[in-house]
């Protein structure tokens, strides 16, 4: 089997992949910024190698991509990659070392849907600071692998959920207190219609979906993928849903854009106007044909796997109502 580096690996996807890369064999070296515990506990992690590096600090020295270089791995997978100049050093480090690089990418290199669901090949119009800064780091990995350097593949997450942190609620924002106004019964207010899309992940899909790739390396090459539940959700499903899951009828009410965006807060308001003005809903047809993506969550069950772990955890009080899907 092959050495695989995971640069990120305590983060939401590592800490699923990194047991599922064990359990194939693989000698797993876990790269990240400090030695904090992984979201979930598995025995798995006794038998990896744990390093500690600061990227930030390393990629403004010069010595972070010569570090991940000098861990002799076959494979390389990273989940922490935000700038271009950042992936062209581990580039140029990694060039003639490894036999792949699988990087993280996001949805958000695609901007706002002419046609829906978005496929990989479709035009590309990103807007915002981290959906261009990603598109360029796609670019770029492209570019490397069809110029016959450095082999390379993108892997496309969506919003990524599951236990251990707030997910993008009913509002497309992370107010956990939407999750208690639906539990309540009490009144919801939504966008236009409510037909505004958001297309979630649970990270452990995300841990399959790169451990598949490793798997494949000739066929994923040069290459980037979307990697999302298999279909995704309209906000106003999602708050019916989620009020159904206790028990409750949604009471909804509707709001032009602006003045919905009004009654929020500036936090909350900004990632709300982020995903209704993206709204994805995007195609897994080229990761299931290529290296056999099957999504075990749906977008509901996602959420209501991320929702119950709020309740669990305190930060969701739902007055003794108890979620049932």
């Amino acid at each position: 089997m092959s050495r695989i580096v995971v640069i990120g690996a305590t983060g939401h996807v590592g800490t699923s992949l990194v047991p599922r890369l064990v359990a194939s064999g693989h000698d797993v070296v876990a790269v990240s910024r400090g030695i904090r515990s992984p979201y979930r506990e598995d025995v798995a992690w006794r038998q990896v190698r744990r390093v500690e590096l600061d990227r930030e600090a390393g990629d403004s020295d010069g010595s972070f991509a010569g570090a991940i270089a000098e861990l002799n791995a076959d494979m390389v997978v990273d989940m922490m990659c935000f700038t271009e100049s950042s992936a062209a050093q581990l580039v140029e480090a990694l060039r003639g070392r490894v036999e792949i690089l699988l990087s993280a990418g996001t949805i958000w290199v695609h901007g706002p849907a002419v046609a829906v669901p978005t496929r990989e090949s479709d035009d590309r119009h990103p807007i915002g600071e981290y959906g261009t800064n990603k598109s360029a780091i796609e670019a770029l990995l492209a570019a490397e692998t069809r110029n016959g350097g450095l082999r390379t593949a993108v892997l496309h997450p969506g919003h990524i959920s599951g236990p251990g942190w707030p997910m993008v609620n009913a509002q497309g924002n992370f107010d956990t207190g939407v999750w208690e106004t639906l539990a309540a019964g009490e009144p919801l207010v939504l966008p236009n219609l409510g037909l505004e899309t958001v297309h979630h992940v649970h990270a452990d899909d995300v841990a399959q979906a790169f451990h598949k790739a490793i798997a494949h390396p000739d066929a994923v090459a040069g290459k980037s993928y979307h990697v999302v539940s298999e279909r995704a959700m309209t906000l106003r499903g999602i708050a019916e849903t989620a009020a159904r899951w206790f028990g409750r009828e949604p009471q909804l009410r509707f709001a032009p854009l602006e003045e919905f965006l009004a009654t929020l807060t500036p936090e909350h308001a900004d990632a709300s106007r982020e995903h209704i003005l993206r709204s994805p809903s995007m195609s897994i047809a080229a990761a299931a044909t290529d290296f056999g993506y099957a999504p075990r969550f749906t977008s509901a069950a996602t959420i209501a796997d991320g929702v119950r772990w709020l309740v669990a955890d305190g930060q969701v009080d739902t007055g003794g109502r108890s979620l049932r899907e």
